[in-house]
This record gives C-alpha cells, sequence and structure tokens, in this order.
C-alpha cells in the first residue's frame, strides 16, 4: 500500500540555498521571533492568571492578546514563505483524538450536561 504525502507546505523561495552558512538568514531571524513569541505568550498567561490587580490583569491581558497575534503573524509569513510546514491527518486519526477527549470528559466534575466535539 502507497503511502500518501501528507505534508502541508508553500513552495520555498526559489533563491534559498540548499546549504546554508553560519550567517543568520531571513528564515532564521523568522523561526526566532516564532520562538521568542511562544515564550512570551506563555510567560503573560502565567502572568495574567497570577495578576491581583484588575488594572494590572487588564493591561497583561492586553499584551497577551497583541503577543498571540505577533506569534500568529509569524507563523502565517513563515508558512507563507515556505518555512513551516504541516502533518494533514487521516479521518481515523481525527476520529481517535475526538473519541479520546470525549472519554476525558467523563472525568470532568460538572456531569453530564455539557457540549461534546461533534
Amino acid at each position: 500500500m502507497q503511502q500518501q504525502n501528507r505534508t502541508i507546505q508553500n513552495p520555498k523561495p526559489a533563491n534559498e540555498p540548499k546549504v546554508k552558512g553560519p550567517q543568520m538568514n531571513d528564515r532564521d531571524r523568522l523561526n526566532d521571533i516564532l520562538s521568542t513569541e511562544k515564550y512570551l505568550t506563555d510567560s503573560f498567561n502565567t502572568a495574567a492568571r497570577e495578576a491581583s490587580h484588575d488594572r494590572l490583569h487588564q493591561t497583561v491581558m492586553t499584551v497577551l492578546t497583541e503577543t498571540h497575534q505577533a506569534s500568529r503573524d509569524a507563523y502565517n509569513m513563515m508558512f507563507k514563505k515556505g518555512w513551516y510546514k504541516l502533518e494533514a491527518e487521516t479521518p481515523q486519526r481525527i476520529q481517535q483524538a475526538q473519541q479520546q477527549f470525549q472519554n476525558y470528559s467523563t472525568q470532568f466534575p460538572y456531569g453530564s450536561g455539557h457540549q461534546t466535539l461533534q
């Protein structure tokens, strides 16, 4: 049985070198930005949860939202340039994950009145 290519990726730029030198290029910089934004969103999530003053909480939430957007923008740019790829899932694997999380929901303390994924 032949395996289908399940990679979702845009073509890389034609002028991108096959072998990379030690200098940072645009891809390295954008990857660094994305990694930094991911780190910042994790940190701001913690700060938002632990902020004891309402105004501080609102300020952190504003910065958190902006940081999430910057992260999304970096991801979109990397994907557009062909520098970020995804693996497509099969319907069977999606069904397995859905069932797994539905089974977890039986452990929630709020009973059976909650909605499940459809």
